[in-house]
């Protein structure tokens, strides 16, 4: 685009952002920041403008805020039209537009796809619609589900142990409710850090009271007369009695709104270059429409130039700046996203984080602390180099581990690294599931396939 027309752009052009979510609102201050000047509307599906998520399964859940005080604080007016609590419906590539459910169209010069995922349901839809069994994704998720825990219910049942679905655990614990967590895997964690942690993450559970169950699915959710959920059945053949079922199955990326329109996006996101810009179905990279944060699958250099997709805070916020950048940026000014992946979460008195992607790994070695008694990193080897690293309740050692990750540093790290007190220096298998085998809670998706393969499914676009 030659100078003129991108100050005609930053002036007087036209942007959508939808998805009124943290990776939006951060994308749209950007723009500002950038002196974008023009047309600038925010859509949302829900009514609520943009709120920070995590202290749902968190403060939420605890009773030490509402859903309402989550609102994300804001770095600087936007002046913004904010379409709220209407759904993008259909998207025309030739003609430039967003159709929305509502039959309005909105037309834009660029284009910033931020829908995110919502919580994957019960799959029996009339189980799922029984009273007390609830998902944990939205505001109005997180404020249904702590009222109904003040009511202190008999029992709780959690369905995955992922990151979610443990914190909620830890919550109905930390409130002195009894809970009992069923996951298909061998132990919570297993999908995003791997059996030797999730060993650990299970003896955490169990000391501090919850009825853990592994390997274990649950196959149906029985109501009583009124409608109120009362049972859980178990592939063991047991029935549980449980008063509030809440399904932390994962989570479902917002692309069906996208069918037809010729856009690279599946199940599995949508398609973008280092730059954020979106691929057609064809994978050829378009000019005018970028994505950022959870929907977004980007090739990462660090990772061997894998697809990720990162359900990450910090990474939707250092997406959505890349891409409000190179919206306004001439080819030469744009710069690439490369953040490397970085996660936390608080559960049952401990502080679990994670840089780089562990799933990647094969191998993991205890460098620092002691499994035995909750305080340790871990870091994880993928064909000869360090990948990703994990701490309890000793995250001093991560930012060393960060450079190792940035500087594809040898694996297994060398000695001098390694706490003599700790458990050794041999790494071990890091005991990842089959992924052909679904597991709860993965925070890092690793597709590594073309925006134009063709196990994805598309839908032709629109003539």
């Amino acid at each position: 685009m030659p100078d003129t027309a991108l100050e005609r752009l930053k002036s007087t052009g036209r942007i959508v952002v939808v998805g009124a979510s943290l990776a939006g609102l951060r994308a749209a201050e950007t723009l500002r920041d950038k002196g974008f000047k023009g047309s600038l509307t925010m859509v949302g599906d829900e009514p609520y403008e943009p709120y920070d998520r995590p202290p749902l399964s968190k403060q939420v859940l605890l009773a030490k805020s509402t859903a309402e005080r989550t609102a994300l604080p804001r770095r600087r007016a936007i002046d913004a039209e904010w379409r709220l609590g209407v759904a993008a419906s259909g998207l025309d590539m030739g003609a430039k537009r967003v159709e929305l459910a509502d039959g309005d169209e909105l037309p834009y010069d660029r284009l910033l796809i931020a829908t995110g995922v919502r919580a994957r349901p019960w799959p029996n839809a009339a189980e799922a619609e029984l009273d007390g069994v609830f998902v944990l994704r939205t505001r109005d998720d997180g404020a249904a589900l702590a009222r109904r825990l003040d009511a202190e219910p008999r029992r709780v049942l959690v369905i995955g142990a992922g990151f979610t679905g443990s914190e909620i655990a830890s919550a109905c614990r930390e409130r002195g409710l009894n809970v009992t967590v069923a996951e298909r895997g061998d132990g919570p964690l297993v999908g995003a850090l791997g059996g030797v942690v999730g060993a650990v993450a299970a003896e955490l559970q169990r000391e501090h009271g919850v009825d853990l169950r592994t390997g274990i699915m649950v196959t149906g959710l029985e109501g009583d007369s009124s409608g109120r959920v009362r049972a859980a059945h178990l592939s063991d053949g047991t029935t549980l009695e449980c008063d509030v079922v809440v399904v932390s199955l994962g989570a479902q990326r917002n692309t069906e709104w996208l069918t037809g329109s010729g856009l690279g996006a599946g199940p599995r996101g949508i398609a973008c270059d280092a730059g954020c810009r979106a691929f057609d179905i064809m994978g050829i990279v378009t000019d005018d429409i970028y994505v950022a944060g959870d929907v977004a699958r980007s090739p990462h250099p660090l990772f061997g130039y894998q697809f990720l997709s990162l359900e990450h805070w910090g990474n939707a916020v250092s997406q959505a700046e890349t891409a409000a950048h190179n919206m306004l940026s001439e080819s030469a000014g744009r710069r690439p996203h490369i953040w490397v992946p970085a996660f936390w979460s608080t559960q049952f008195g401990v502080n679990i984080k994670s840089v780089g992607v562990p799933s990647m790994g094969t191998e993991i070695m205890i460098t620092q602390g002691s499994r035995a008694e909750r305080r340790f990193t871990g870091v994880y080897g993928y064909q000869g180099r360090v990948i990703g690293a994990v701490s309890f309740d000793n995250a001093r050692w991560l930012d060393f581990y960060q450079r190792q990750i940035e500087t594809t540093a040898p694996f297994p790290v060398p000695f001098p690294t390694v706490d003599r007190r700790s458990e050794g220096n041999q790494p071990m298998p890091a005991d990842f599931p089959d992924p052909s085998v679904p597991t709860h809670g993965p925070t890092v998706t690793l597709s590594g396939y073309s925006p134009a393969d063709r196990r994805m499914t598309f839908t032709p676009a629109r003539h």
